[in-house]
């Protein structure tokens, strides 16, 4: 008689229903050490993830633990050491915590220089800029420069810069972390609308555990030393829109936090 392992990191609260749809990105086995000899560090190991199509999937975890890492790897802006991660041919845009637009350039042209690079016909951009723009409400605002922004509106014209690139897959490093709350709370209202309705594939790095519950179909927590995947918790049972004060979002970001607070604490003895 066999037995069949259910593998630890889908042994989580609300594990996973039965796959459907294929995935935007596969990663399996990987591993990312940097350096060599006694001095390397082993980053990431033998880390698996499957992302569906479509899904919304937070990475969260401490400070170290190869969130970033493993964003750049699936980016293509590295390569792992050992293992394989596919993103099925899928067009892939990333979106840094630091808005990043080129202070030299309006918004407009900023957007615009995307729309370009994506190969869109230059008596095609600027009207695409104006819908892009109004798009993340900052219908208008095209003249202006990075300085003369919020560092809300900077942000959403990061994310037109992003939708511009018309991506299948948008790659998010802790997009909102330098921002106030409300203006964050606005953000989180902002990308949500985008992804559902442009059927986006979201993989989105943060510290903020209730930003998890608040935005993912699953997040995904992650353990340190070297990374891995430690746990995945599903919150399809929590309807849609969430909201942060929501009693059921409070409470499964508490349950989280007290994982997250014990995984750190294992690191700091």
């Amino acid at each position: 008689m066999s037995t069949t392992t259910t593998p630890r990191h889908e042994l989580a609260e609300g594990s996973l229903p039965a796959r459907t749809r294929a995935p935007a990105v596969s990663i399996s086995e990987v591993s990312k050490v940097f350096g060599r000899g006694p001095d390397a560090v082993v980053a990431l190991h033998e880390v698996d993830l499957l992302v569906e199509r479509g899904e919304f999937v937070c990475l969260l975890g401490a400070s170290g633990c190869g969130k970033s890492t493993l964003l750049n790897l699936v980016a293509g802006l590295d390569s792992p050491t050992s293992g394989t991660v596919d993103t099925a041919g899928n067009k892939i845009a990333f979106m840094f915590q630091e808005a990043t637009l080129f202070p030299w350039l309006t918004l407009g042209q900023n957007v615009d220089l995307a729309l370009r690079l994506t190969g869109v016909p230059r008596s095609a951009r600027p009207e695409r800029v104006e819908e892009l723009l109004e798009k993340v409400r900052l219908g208008g605002r095209g003249h202006r420069r990075p300085h003369e922004l919020s560092g809300g509106m900077r942000q959403r014209g990061a994310l037109a810069r992003v939708l511009a690139q018309d991506a299948d897959i948008v790659l998010m490093d802790e997009p909102f972390a330098a921002l106030d709350a409300m203006t964050r709370d606005a953000m989180h209202d902002e990308i949500e609308g985008l992804w559902a309705e442009l059927g986006l594939t979201v993989l989105f790095v943060t510290h903020n555990v209730r930003e998890a519950v608040r935005l993912s179909d699953r997040t995904v927590l992650m353990e340190s030393g070297p990374g891995r995947v430690k746990e995945i918790h599903a919150m399809h049972d929590l309807p849609r829109p969430r909201h942060l004060e929501d009693q059921r979002v409070t409470e499964r970001a508490g349950r989280l936090t007290h994982l997250l607070k014990a995984e750190v604490a294992r690191h700091v003895r």
